[in-house]
């Protein structure tokens, strides 16, 4: 529970709330996640997990997927959470033939899961997994915010990345996405 949400349940207005955690005399347990304040002990969401995921496109990834594990465990860690599970996998964000991170989905004892960016969930569609795990009181976290921050681009990036997936092959399709993007972002000189 965030604080905005205990500070309603408690009939306390946020500010009081903010004030008292600030001055350290907030009456329950809570830490600070990113901007977020979150009330109870970290990484012990009511005695659910945090999982840290991980995805490769191909197995000649690997070592970006060692890269992506080792910064989000620091990330998640110098954040306040207890990693408890870490889960990678290689597999195309662009089908549902992950069974690992399924499998992650499927879990009620994971509370929290935290990727390095939106797209090692799901080329497109993140925010429904968003959703549906904050339906049942889960999260996703994004340890790196500043992946794409303008919407424009990222959906005209996703476009693009489709439509390079289905001419040329999935394996190549981001690259040339994110290249067909550099190069209508370039000023002409």
């Amino acid at each position: 529970m965030n604080l905005k949400e205990w500070a309603a349940s408690q009939g306390v207005s946020y500010a009081t709330a903010l004030r008292w955690y600030k001055a350290g005399k907030l009456p329950v347990p809570a830490y600070q996640a990113g901007r977020l304040i979150v009330i109870g002990e970290p990484g012990v969401a009511a005695g659910r997990a945090v999982a840290v995921y991980a995805r490769v496109s191909s197995s000649d990834q690997s070592a970006d997927l060692d890269r992506q594990v080792a910064w989000v465990s620091a990330w998640a860690t110098t954040n306040g959470y207890q990693v408890a599970k870490i889960v990678t996998e290689v597999g195309s964000a662009l089908d549902g033939k992950r069974p690992k991170f399924l499998a992650l989905l499927r879990d009620p004892s994971v509370s929290t899961i935290i990727v390095e960016r939106r797209d090692r969930i799901a080329r497109f569609g993140a925010e429904y997994v968003e959703a549906a795990l904050a339906a049942s009181g889960r999260r996703l976290v994004v340890a790196d915010p500043s992946e794409v921050d303008e919407d424009l681009v990222r959906d005209v990036t996703q476009i693009l990345t489709s439509l390079c997936a289905r001419a040329y092959g999935r394996r190549g399709a981001a690259n040339r996405a994110a290249s067909a993007v550099a190069a209508l972002c370039e000023d002409p000189a």
